[in-house]
């Protein structure tokens, strides 16, 4: 059985990643590194299946596009 998609926050991600909050919000803007989503009114986080996308091939990332399929 899959294991639900958590949200990850900012920390969890730079340990994960080992790039910098710098780093990590220049290659939102550049589409280069998943965007972050809402999760609250002051809070937002990482679908941890889209980090974990991005750390087996960060050089060939992309966002995922309507009908692309999931792995």
């Amino acid at each position: 059985m899959d294991q639900p998609d958590r949200i990850i926050r900012l920390r969890t991600v730079l340990v994960r990643t080992g790039l910098s909050r710098s780093t990590i919000y220049r290659k939102i803007a550049e589409g280069t590194f998943p965007a972050q989503i809402k999760i609250s009114i002051h809070g937002a986080g990482w679908r941890e299946s889209d980090i974990n996308r991005w750390i087996e091939d960060p050089v060939s990332w992309r966002p995922r596009r309507e009908g692309d399929e999931v792995r």
